[in-house]
């Protein structure tokens, strides 16, 4: 994965073919060792294809994945938010709490 971010961080900056050597150098300027391998299997799957295409490419893949996988998942981010909603409205409550556990009020 970093070395594919690598590669297109470069492509952004205007490389539109970084070479597994740019990648190398990108990589050691953060302190990062590319692995070698992995580097030449990205370095010839990419190879004379522009980002556009692979991008292209990769949505099509996506788009045959089935839907039930996707609908199950945003099910259970929804009870996440619905979950998180709750407890965000039980610290409101708990603060209106304390205010009245002071003994004083406005007009004692």
């Amino acid at each position: 994965m970093k070395h594919l971010a690598a590669y297109l961080l470069l492509v952004a900056a205007g490389n539109q073919t970084p070479s597994a050597e740019d990648i190398k150098t990108l990589l050691s300027s953060v302190g990062v060792e590319a692995e070698t391998e992995r580097l030449s299997a990205l370095t010839k799957s990419l190879e004379g294809k522009s980002i556009a295409e692979v991008i292209a490419e990769g949505s099509t893949k996506l788009a045959s994945v089935s839907g039930a996988a996707v609908g199950a998942s945003a099910g259970g981010a929804a009870a996440v938010g619905s979950a998180q909603e709750a407890a965000a409205e039980e610290k409101v409550e708990e603060k209106e709490e304390s205010d009245d556990d002071m003994g004083f009020g406005l007009f004692d």
